[in-house]
């Protein structure tokens, strides 16, 4: 799972593949020959096998010249002559057992998988692990008793790798060994984005967004993976937007002037579908002061509250019965100080009773996917502020009004719309994630 802001990677290569099961694999050394059972590379539970050179007899006698029994029949067998001494039995080496992870000539492994390798009755002398194409070798240690081997970096996506090794056995005879595996290619990876960028500092309101490169089946593996930290202390909850986006955000909103910590470690994660993360990030992001614009389509105003107290009211006009503004909780998601709007944008087409050529607009603040802002109204709109609406369902305000609101607002702060009986927003048009119950948020289905 490599975690970055932007995927520019063509998720349609990447479907339909699957992972192989790995399964584990043990080369089996007595008396100085070396048999290896090894598991499938897709686990079918059916060992292959190989044999190396035979081990040699577990004793000689050798003997004398004359020594031994006559080759003459019915004759007595001559006694043994006591100036040769006979060689003592060999010692047998007792039963060496490896097992490596991953398996010989298993494909498509997980990079996260730790490589290893385990010894019964011996001791690693020497392992490398190295990409059969060339490159650095990845670093492990033997353990102090030398009876196991553990790689102390990860493994790349999209490798082949070469793992050699040398076991000396109870006898002190050393064999050298070689096996060999394959990671998941690129097709296999997904990519990961988060939002708000790392060390942004935003408004209250701010949930926050995992956006994934390919669709996510195992929901439950990804949220576990992801550990949210707030120095307000606040618990939290995953909501899918679709099968691609995730949220995160706790009951009420974030705690003013706090600190949210997030550490998604998805490298390896199996996102299902044969897609694996491929990287790891963290995210520092801050709060600040709590800024909240209350709007209210009965008195055609705002009320602007920081930390609770009342700042400012201004005069607003909202959108018309046939494309109302809708009501209940919004973000600021961007702000510009100049932009053009067009009909287009919305739906309509010339010839439509609601189209309008293209317009700039001043002090334009973004509440919803959809078009929703917060903007400085256009000057034949200027007189039905605070009494009629005539916008397209956005929030017009005075050149000092939208002004003040760009200047004090910013992303994540809040914008609570009241009494236009549309709505509520959908959780997907923006982050129109506070519309949703906490209780239906947490049960998800």
């Amino acid at each position: 799972m490599r975690m970055k802001q932007e995927s520019g990677r063509d998720a349609a290569r990447r479907k339909g593949w699957k992972v192989a099961a790995i399964g584990a694999a043990a080369v089996v050394v007595i008396g100085g020959g070396v048999g290896i059972a090894t598991a499938s590379p897709w686990d079918d539970g059916t060992p292959s096998s190989s044999s190396g050179p035979s081990s040699a007899p577990s004793s000689t006698s050798p003997t004398s010249a004359g020594a031994g029994a006559d080759p003459t029949a019915g004759t007595s067998p001559k006694p043994a002559d006591p100036s040769v001494t006979t060689a003592a039995p060999a010692p047998d080496a007792a039963q060496l057992i490896v097992g490596l992870t991953p398996t010989d000539q298993a494909y498509s492994v997980n990079p996260a998988t730790v490589a290893a390798i385990t010894v019964t009755g011996g001791t690693l002398e020497a392992v490398e692990l190295v990409p059969r194409l060339g490159g650095t070798a990845v670093a492990g240690e033997i353990s102090a008793e030398g009876g196991s081997w553990t790689a102390t970096e990860r493994l790349a996506f999209n490798t082949e790798y070469v793992f050699s090794y040398t076991v000396r056995d109870s006898a002190g005879r050393s064999q050298r060994q070689t096996s060999s595996f394959v990671t998941v290619e690129p097709a296999n990876e997904a990519d990961a984005a988060m939002f708000p960028r790392d060390g942004s500092t935003v408004g209250t309101g701010q949930p926050l967004e995992f956006t994934f490169s390919e669709p996510v089946v195992n929901r439950a593996e990804v949220e576990k993976a992801i550990t949210v930290t707030s120095t307000s202390g606040q618990p939290g909850a995953f909501y899918w937007i679709s099968d691609t986006k995730v949220r995160y955000r706790p009951e009420t909103f974030w705690a003013p002037n706090s600190t949210i910590t997030v550490t998604a470690n998805l490298f390896g994660v199996d996102l299902g579908n044969g897609m694996i993360g491929n990287g790891d990030t963290a995210m520092t992001v801050k709060t600040h002061n709590t800024r909240l614009a209350v709007v209210d389509n009965a008195t055609k105003t705002m009320n602007v509250y920081l930390d609770g107290t009342l700042d400012r009211t201004f005069p607003v006009t909202l959108g018309t019965e046939d494309w109302p503004s809708t009501e209940g909780y919004m973000v600021v998601m961007e702000h510009y100080e100049s932009t053009r709007f067009t009909a287009e944008s919305i739906g309509l087409k010339p010839g439509d009773p609601a189209y309008y050529p293209p317009t700039v607009v001043n002090h334009a603040s973004r509440l919803s996917l959809g078009g929703a802002f917060v903007h400085e109204a256009l000057p034949a709109a200027q007189v039905a502020l605070g009494s009629i609406n005539v916008s397209h369902g956005c929030i017009g305000m005075s050149p000092e009004g939208a002004e003040y609101f760009y200047n004090t607002f910013g992303p994540g702060d809040v914008v609570q719309i009241l009494n236009t009986d549309y709505g509520p927003m959908y959780v997907w048009d923006g982050f129109g994630d506070w519309n949703v119950p906490w209780n239906e948020w947490v049960n998800q289905p």
